[in-house]
């Protein structure tokens, strides 16, 4: 492993510091600083770029994203025993790193953004699908971050990039593929991680796009909950749910009604969202 500054390896920062991963936190630490450095690139040059980083745990991840260039690192913390592990990093990187100590599913994200803004994280297995929603679903659009660079089970991450007809196809995969361009950079083995999870993970990288306006983002959870829900039946059966006239659904969307959710283009679902009742 090579060095990427004056700092300690990981590991005897781990020890120092007693931070043996929790899993009722969701942890999996990074200790291989070539690989956090290799995520860090993949959010692209990073120079005057603000960078907010969700559960950097003993910091491998953020001292590569210092490292490469970042202007500053915002890192949200729950675990207050790796706040002096981060605390040695904000001395080795002076008024570069801002540690903010609190649960990163109640983060106003919009208000830490400054200038160019890139989310980059290893996060904790237990948030990352609803975290990565929430992000997703802001309003306006497009948001307030440049990309979208994150660390997932390789499960979730086939998911968020399936495309129509792919076994992994479904809600995630038509919001992500709604307004971003999402791609899965490389897969991570389980032996990268301490302790080592159950599965193989994926760094995933979402870029914004535009959209147009005017289609709020609960018109179209609902199509595709009720399409999904139900997802080896025809739509014309799984939208009845919805409880509204199917046959304009359809119409709206130029389908016949025997096709499964799972082979319908993103389009489509957006379509019968706008002709959902009660548009406004």
């Amino acid at each position: 492993m090579s060095q990427i500054d004056n700092l300690p390896p990981l590991r005897e920062v781990i020890a120092e510091h007693g931070l043996q991963a929790k899993k009722e936190l969701g942890q999996n630490f990074l200790l291989d600083l070539n690989l956090t450095a290799r995520i860090a690139r993949v959010a692209g040059s990073l120079e005057g770029v603000r960078v907010i980083e969700v559960g950097p745990g003993p910091g491998g991840l953020t001292r590569a994203l210092l490292a490469e260039g970042a202007r500053e690192v915002i890192a949200i913390e729950r675990d207050a025993r790796a706040l002096p592990a981060l605390a040695q990093i904000s001395e080795a990187y002076p008024g570069r790193l801002t540690v903010i100590h609190g649960d990163a599913m109640e983060m106003d994200y919009r208000a830490l953004a400054d200038g160019p803004t890139r989310l980059v994280a290893n996060l904790p297995y237990n948030i990352g699908t609803p975290l990565l929603t929430g992000w997703l679903t802001m309003e306006p659009w497009p948001p307030f971050f440049d990309s979208l660079t994150l660390m997932f089970q390789r499960e979730v991450a086939e998911r968020i990039c399936a495309r129509p007809g792919d076994n992994h196809y479904g809600r995630l995969g038509v919001l992500a593929g709604w307004r971003t361009d999402a791609r899965i950079a490389f897969n991570v083995g389980r032996q990268a991680f301490v302790p080592a999870p159950a599965v193989t993970s994926a760094v995933v990288h979402l870029v914004p796009k535009p959209v147009e306006e005017g289609l709020p983002v609960k018109l179209l959870e609902q199509v595709t909950k009720a399409a999904f829900g139900q997802r080896r039946k025809m739509v014309r059966q799984s939208l009845k749910s919805l409880g509204v006239p199917v046959e304009g659904l359809l119409a709206a969307a130029g389908l016949k009604g025997d096709e499964r959710a799972e082979e319908l283009p993103v389009e489509a679902f957006l379509k019968m969202a706008r002709a959902l009742p009660g548009l406004r």
